[in-house]
């Protein structure tokens, strides 16, 4: 069983950077194509960025590219999202999640995905 546990979030000013991380345990991450989605209260669950399982290929939302840097670290088995001049409307909770790489779909959607992590809280303050 593949289990994704993600940390970093917290409360930070408009303007401020976090950095959040995610540690897949169960199996290792090359394996896996993997995502970052976010969802604020009353809404739907977004994509943000994503990477293959080589690294060598990112994907980012409109709204978060240029901001945003998703990365992975196959040796710690771990996938971070470096997150800059936050802005109110980045407030959500943010999950990462796992594609295997047999499995159809995009990497951009949520439903593609097989792993999801409990997610981390992330608040911007204007």
């Amino acid at each position: 069983q593949v289990q994704l546990v993600e940390s970093g979030g917290g409360l930070v000013q408009a303007g401020g950077s976090l950095r959040l991380s995610c540690v897949v345990s169960g199996r290792t991450i090359r394996n896996y194509h993997m995502g970052w989605f976010r969802q604020a209260p009353g809404k739907e669950r977004l994509f943000v960025a994503a990477i293959s399982s080589s690294g060598h290929y990112t994907y980012y939302a409109d709204s978060v590219k240029d901001r945003f840097t998703i990365s992975r670290d196959s040796a710690k088995n771990t996938l971070s999202l470096q997150m800059n001049s936050l802005e109110p409307e980045d407030a959500a909770v943010y999950s990462c999640a796992a594609k295997d790489l047999i499995r159809e779909g995009l990497i951009t959607d949520e439903y593609a995905y097989d792993f999801w992590g409990q997610g981390t809280q992330v608040t911007v303050s204007s």
